[in-house]
């Protein structure tokens, strides 16, 4: 299965809260990257900081959050996923969307790398009266 089908795979997965189908194709010692001025941002190690830190966050912030890729481009061990994030805020009650850009790195057959790139005024916005 090639790394692009394999990320295809990680976002049907996150759509049928599948989280532990997600955490599985991910490196012991995967780093992965929240963007700056996003409400999760930071830098998480491993697949339990990202279960912690991004996973279990998520559903408090928003209800409803979806990531849905519109295109995965294959470069090979780097994979890049373009789509649009959306969701209703739970402090709020504002619903959002905004595009994103995922840029996944592999190595035998592992995420050891994930890196997100998004509006993060758009979803900043969503989350404040």
């Amino acid at each position: 299965m090639s790394n692009a089908n394999l990320i295809q795979g990680i976002y049907d997965a996150f759509a049928k809260g599948d989280v532990p189908g997600v955490l599985g194709i991910l490196d012991a010692n995967v780093v992965w990257k929240e963007a700056d001025g996003f409400p999760l941002a930071g830098s998480y190690n491993g697949p339990q900081g990202v279960l912690e830190g991004v996973f279990m966050r998520l559903g408090t912030l928003w209800e409803g959050f979806a990531a849905v890729p519109h295109e995965i481009i294959d470069g090979g061990d780097t994979i890049v996923a373009l789509g649009k994030y959306s969701g209703t805020a739970v402090a709020t009650g504002k619903s959002f969307q905004a595009d994103f850009a995922h840029v996944w790195k592999f190595q035998n057959g592992k995420v050891i790398r994930f890196a997100q790139y998004v509006d993060t005024l758009i979803v900043q916005q969503s989350l404040t009266a």
